[in-house]
């Protein structure tokens, strides 16, 4: 039986965190409206308490839109909750995000204290946020680098204090997946109210795994994931949610989850964060890349003119993404030459014919990165 894996976007809030990312209101909430369109189940709007600007925010979130969870990130300070839950006051289904750290790191340099002085400051934090709303999660910061035997300790004790979902995060991009999956696993195993919460994963992509983490996340218990549009965020960013979910669903052969995202708005999803936080999707991103279906190859374009599924495991248009793209360079192959030919009309007789319209072919193309359909057009006056 297939279950559900809640999708926790936080595009407005630690994808903001990328330089140069600040949004005003109304563009949070042009995002957030999408970000509904494309089916998440949660919308962190943002951190309240950090500026007038970001209160307003969470505020008009919460207006807005109404299917999804809309949260808001406090540290485990109650003037922090009291404002989360002011800006949430107007939210159809609110969380409230609690969370200190959990890792010795933490515990001995950032808030130069205790194990159990941390423990104890997370779990009134939980109690607090509950005077407020009923949905409260907690994420015990930097759990990629934290003793597991004392993270399972803090994780039953916010359970018991009221916590419905429980963050695991790697914060640093530290863990490795099938060590990250094994901390998973640990809490599944030897935390004994873990059947009361849903286990989050949040990773970043330090060194590159934040992907392959959260997934190894889910085979090992947990059921939401938490990351951004096009992987934005801190540092080198954050999961990307838009990878995940494609994951999920073209190796649903190989493990059975689902989740709600309508994947047809995953492209102009991408597309509009792109562009109101002015930052560009590399070129070779997976799912939402310029490059991530197109094809320059002679090989490839062969195979991919003959069946798409030769070099393609995901059809584009599922994503919302043009058709595949055949890119003529020095590398192209006469399948592709052809093919971009009649694409304009034009009929090639015969091989002798084919044969001087390569060679022209491959001369223009070793002068320039790519032939468009201007150089296509003179191709016959050339020879």
């Amino acid at each position: 039986m297939k279950q559900k894996i809640y999708i926790f976007d936080t595009t407005l809030r630690d994808g903001e965190q990328s330089p140069g990312a600040k949004l005003n209101t109304s563009q949070k909430v042009e995002i957030a409206r999408q970000l509904e369109r494309l089916g998440v189940d949660v919308i962190e709007a943002g951190f309240p308490i950090s500026s007038p600007g970001d209160f307003r925010s969470v505020l008009a979130v919460s207006k807005a839109v109404k299917r999804p969870i809309i949260c808001a990130l406090t540290r485990a300070i109650k003037k922090d909750i009291d404002v989360a839950a002011e800006a949430l006051k107007k939210a159809k289904r609110p969380r409230i995000h609690t969370g200190i750290g959990a890792s010795d790191m933490h515990i001995k340099y950032k808030f130069k204290s205790s194990r159990d002085k941390v423990l104890e400051q997370g779990v009134e934090a939980v109690k607090y946020a509950k005077k407020y709303v009923e949905d409260v999660e907690f994420y015990a910061e930097d759990a990629g680098r934290a003793d597991n035997e004392f993270l399972a300790r803090m994780i039953e004790a916010v359970i018991e204090a009221g916590a419905t979902v429980v963050n695991i995060p790697d914060t640093t991009g530290y863990c490795f997946p099938e060590e990250y999956g094994q901390k998973i696993k640990y809490l599944v195993d030897n935390v004994g109210n873990i059947d009361r919460a849903i286990i989050s994963v949040h990773t970043h992509d330090d060194i590159g795994l934040a992907v392959a983490n959260a997934l190894a996340g889910i085979q090992n218990g947990a059921r939401q994931v938490e990351g951004t549009i096009n992987g934005i965020g801190e540092r080198a960013g954050n999961t990307s949610l838009e990878e995940v979910v494609m994951a999920l669903y073209t190796r649903r052969d190989y493990i059975s989850y689902y989740t709600d995202i309508k994947t047809r708005e995953i492209v102009p999803t991408s597309k509009m964060v792109s562009k109101i936080m002015g930052i560009p999707v590399q070129p070779n991103k997976a799912i939402v890349g310029a490059n991530a279906f197109a094809h320059s190859s002679g090989i490839h374009q062969d195979g991919v003119l003959k069946r798409r599924e030769n070099y393609e495991i995901i059809d584009p248009k599922l994503v919302g993404a043009d058709s595949s793209k055949i890119i003529l360079t020095a590398r192209s192959g006469r399948a592709a030459l052809r093919y971009k030919l009649e694409g304009l009309g034009y009929r090639v007789k015969g091989e002798v014919e084919m044969n001087k319209l390569y060679e022209e072919f491959l001369r223009m193309a070793d002068e320039k990165k790519e032939i468009g359909e201007k150089e296509l057009r003179q191709l016959d006056r050339n020879i």
